[in-house]
């Protein structure tokens, strides 16, 4: 008989993002009840606060958590933690919680059956037995995806010469700035690497890129055949088709899951560092997926075609200790 699995969902796309993809990894072998959780302005007290309860939880906006119960439930994000308890204790402890990303504090931690850790967030304290590290994030990519994407988007670029290049832009980083200087050198490199290669770019910026930043980018490249997304575009957004018709990719190493879909898709990935700005956790990551054979760094110009080492697939690699949970 399947279990049934909750999935406590929030406001944070990001969370919502990687949970789904979980879904998709685990497929029809589980049974998916999404459970919204809207928040009231005490949603954002601590944890410790919260505790095992619904407080900060709008009850009349967010799902109904009454029995029966499921099996699992699979919290997406920090601050779903208190509800993912509550569940449990309402449950006289039989629901197993699986937790996405280290509580804070490490409160709680004793009720998880399953702790998620990304291994460039992890510390030594939480080390625990119930804690599973993984190299990325969990993202919706599967080959069937990239198929139908690739069958849907390939005919609008076809003008356009190859190969194709997807190129992802990022920016600043929690109130940090995109460095000026970190545009123009990311424009140079682009146009050493089409130097090289040639054909055309899939290029795309993200809402904290900024309106200097992008138009600098842009600007520079101006010579280079391109299709462009651009932030605020009213169009349809080809980021799957980017992703699919692609021969390289090149992206900004700012985004744990912008960084784990690239890597997601076997393509040749080259990462773009720059110069300080980027947050550690996002130094140790950009060099682990370089160490482990995942991408190469743009900035050593070492453009030659390669073929990544493995695929990076963490939203399998959790699916599989999903399904072990007795």
């Amino acid at each position: 008989m399947k279990k049934t699995i909750w999935l406590l969902l929030d406001d944070r796309k990001g969370s919502v993002n990687q949970t789904m993809g979980i879904v998709t990894a685990i497929g029809d072998r589980m049974n998916f009840v999404e459970k919204n959780i809207v928040y009231t302005e005490h949603g954002w007290f601590p944890n410790w606060i919260r505790g095992r309860s619904l407080l900060g939880v709008d009850i009349n906006k967010s799902s109904d958590l009454n029995p029966p119960y499921p099996d699992i439930v699979l919290s997406s994000s920090r601050r779903t933690v208190p509800v993912a308890r509550y569940i449990r204790k309402k449950s006289n402890n039989s629901v197993k919680i699986v937790q996405l990303m280290y509580p804070s504090g490490g409160i709680g931690i004793k009720d998880m059956e399953l702790v998620v850790i990304p291994s460039h967030d992890r510390s030594k304290k939480q080390q625990k037995p119930n804690a599973m590290v993984i190299l990325g994030a969990p993202t919706q990519i599967t080959n069937d995806l990239l198929q139908t994407a690739k069958d849907k988007w390939a005919p609008v670029f076809a003008n356009l010469p190859k190969p194709w290049t997807t190129v992802i832009v990022g920016g600043r980083i929690k109130g940090k700035p995109y460095p000026i200087e970190n545009i123009s050198k990311l424009a140079d490199l682009l146009k050493k690497f089409h130097d090289k290669f040639g054909g055309a770019f899939l290029l795309t910026t993200s809402r904290r890129t900024g309106e200097e930043a992008e138009k600098l980018l842009i600007d520079r490249l101006n010579d280079i055949p391109m299709y462009t997304y651009l932030w605020g575009e009213e169009k349809e957004n080809p980021i799957m088709g980017f992703y699919a018709c692609s021969d390289f990719i090149v992206a900004t190493a700012d985004s744990v899951s912008m960084c784990s879909e690239a890597c997601e898709t076997g393509k040749p990935v080259f990462l773009f560092k720059g110069n300080d700005w980027l947050l550690p956790k996002h130094l140790n990551f950009a060099d682990t997926l370089v160490k482990d054979g995942y991408a190469k760094l743009l900035e050593k110009e070492n453009f030659a075609p390669f073929t990544p080492r493995a695929i990076l697939n963490p939203a399998y690699e959790i699916a599989e200790k999903i399904l072990e949970i007795k």
